[in-house]
């Protein structure tokens, strides 16, 4: 769609303002509102002035002036606004130099599809999330200098089978047991179908929508694969949806990936795979039905799976989930329709067309631009060098030996560990600027000094079940 198109549609929808979008470094989506009447075809090329100071990871002070640039292919119209509005995703520029800003996640995107492109090992890549989160009745935290805590509560938990509700009804949700059950026991389906007509109202090609395992509300929508861009594009605009309408119902929605203790997870299992045209070029006659080239590419993230984790599980939560024997890899691995592994080959149909890997770390707290890109890049790497990933795993790997355990890859257990990877392990990420030494150095640093740095700092509310009465 062009700008003129763009504003012909706002004419015609009758459209009262325009929301401009875009992503911050660490992975939040920010806006800012224009009428409509401001926007004009000079705005798609002149853009929007903003402070780049006041976003995390940015600009300094000093040297604060940035641009919003927004992208017409992304539009929608906003399903939650009350006046009518458009929202578009922006581009970030410099206006000193005129070029993209090396810190904005989206550009990082950009430029690892079009550096995929230009190695000619395809034309593009194709990514399909699968994002699990929760949806809870009632959430309440907070940390003081004295105090610290959190209470999370949900109507289907497992936890409220004897709480007195007048009446209670039962139908509650055993913990690791809340995979596709049909209602009364799945209590959010109505919620979930419009979260995904939601989607569906705002271009997104929704494959169907779940219960997933864990009791309380936890939820998954799947969309269908598509170009790294737009389906990190989409996925921004999943959450915004998913957020609203669980807010919209009373309720509140998270992709924090280990919100409770001892059940399962909320992961991010990534479907990748490369194409040139309309021939997916990991479909061959090798393992589990891939090509050669897809095997290599397995090889690059397996190579440099402990450093993509830095941005694939971003989060000191992240790492809670990573433990075995729920539904989440312990080790760099891979296998045909294993769910232990860290890269499963889904084996639901042999057609050329489905043919693909799912990378089974990551988690739904990822900056989704950031984390595509690290590994699109980790799979070039495998595909130029010919790695090879070694044999399959053809065994539950949670139950291996611990000398068995010795030969395997371990993911990292900390994000602190996945940020040292990250350090050592990043030369795969510079390869034609897609990644800047800046991205990476500023990266480790946000993260060590905002995130891991103040969890160090702070006494944990079960230390205090632990230590109190030494």
């Amino acid at each position: 769609m062009t700008p003129k198109e763009i504003l012909a549609f706002c004419r015609e929808k009758e459209v009262r303002a325009i929301d401009l979008r875009f992503m911050d470094f660490p992975g939040w989506w920010q806006h800012t509102t224009i009428p409509a009447t401001s926007l004009t075809e000079a705005t798609f090329v002149d853009g929007i002035g903003f402070d780049g100071s006041s976003i995390r990871g940015w600009r300094n002070i000093f040297d604060s002036d940035m641009l919003l640039i927004p992208q017409p292919e992304t539009r929608f119209l906003d399903p939650f606004a009350k006046v009518p509005t458009l929202a578009m995703i922006c581009d970030i520029r410099d206006p000193l130099t005129g070029q993209d800003y090396s810190r904005d996640p989206r550009n990082v995107a950009k430029k690892a599809a079009n550096y995929l492109a230009g190695t000619q090992i395809g034309d593009s890549i194709r990514f399909g999330p699968e994002a699990e989160f929760f949806i809870f009745d009632d959430v309440r935290f907070d940390q003081t200098h004295h105090s610290g805590y959190y209470f999370l509560d949900s109507n289907e938990a497992q936890w409220n089978r004897g709480r007195d509700e007048q009446p209670n009804q039962g139908y509650k949700i055993r913990y690791r047991e809340g995979y596709f059950p049909l209602p009364p026991t799945d209590k959010l389906m109505d919620i979930r179908n419009e979260m995904m007509l939601r989607m569906i109202d705002c271009g997104l090609d929704v494959e169907c929508q779940h219960h997933e395992v864990a009791t309380a509300g936890q939820a998954e929508i799947d969309l269908r694969y598509d170009h790294l861009l737009k389906m990190a594009d989409q996925m921004m605009i999943y959450k915004y949806i998913v957020r609203n309408v669980a807010y919209r119902h009373g309720k509140s929605a998270t992709f924090m990936p280990k919100p409770i203790y001892g059940d399962s997870g909320s992961g991010f299992h990534t479907h990748v795979s490369i194409w040139q045209g309309d021939q997916n070029l990991f479909a061959g006659d090798r393992y589990a039905g891939l090509s050669p080239l897809a095997l290599h590419a397995i090889g690059g993230i397996l190579e440099h799976g402990r450093a993509i984790m830095a941005f694939s599980n971003p989060t000191t939560n992240s790492y809670k989930r990573l433990t075995g024997g729920y539904e989440a890899p312990a080790f760099l691995d891979y296998s045909r329709a294993n769910r232990s592994a860290a890269i499963r080959i889904p084996m639901y149909s042999q057609k050329p067309e489905s043919k693909r890997i799912e990378f089974r770390c990551p988690d739904p707290s990822c900056n989704p631009y950031l984390t595509f890109a690290a590994i699109t890049m980790a799979m070039i790497d495998g595909i130029q060098r010919k790695l090879d990933p070694g044999p399959s795993m053809e065994k539950d790997s949670y139950d291996l030996s611990p000398a068995e355990q010795q030969q395997m890859r371990p993911i990292p257990k900390s994000l602190d560990e996945a940020l040292e990877a990250l350090a050592a392990d990043h030369q795969f990420l510079l390869a034609d600027d897609v990644f800047t030494a800046d991205v990476i150095e500023t990266w480790i640093d946000y993260k060590r000094r905002r995130e891991i740095d103040t969890i160090k700092l702070r006494p944990h509310p079960y230390e205090f079940c632990l230590y109190y009465d030494l």
